[in-house]
């Protein structure tokens, strides 16, 4: 007859006979809301790549992530859409891709480069785009003639 070993194993058995598995409940957890004002983003724990919102890593295929608080700064990329939404993605400093909408600004004034900062991450219901601020707009472009 085989015999097989129906013992529990508990948090940190586990912890020390698998990292991977440890690794991977440690995410299984819902996260603590994020504090207003402040922009959370995933870092892979295999491959260290950062993303925002994702249920597994774009580059290694990963379902294990830990949560990092963003500064909040970073540089436009390119428009996505119409000019009366102002949706832009912009390239946070962390290294990951955000679509946001600009705030306190034209529409014309936002061009690809100009420095931007989070003012709100998301509603406060967890619905709609994070906002952010013109901080340092883009150099105008030298004239091509």
């Amino acid at each position: 007859m085989l015999q097989t070993d129906t013992r529990e194993h508990t948090r940190e058995e586990t912890e020390v006979e698998d990292g991977h598995e440890a690794a991977t409940a440690a995410t299984a957890a819902p996260a603590a809301p994020a504090v207003c004002g402040e922009l959370l983003f995933q870092r892979c724990l295999w491959c260290g790549t950062a993303d925002y919102r994702r249920s597994y890593c774009r580059c290694c295929g990963s379902m294990a992530f830990t949560r990092e608080r963003s500064e909040g700064a970073g540089a436009v990329v390119r428009r996505n859409g119409h000019v009366p939404h102002n949706t832009w993605f912009v390239a946070m400093d962390e290294g990951f891709n955000l679509l946001c909408q600009v705030t306190g600004s034209a529409p014309a004034a936002v061009s690809v480069g100009a420095r931007v900062s989070v003012v709100r991450p998301v509603a406060p219901l967890g619905q709609g785009l994070p906002r952010v601020e013109l901080t340092d707009p883009a150099p105008s472009p030298e004239p091509w003639w």
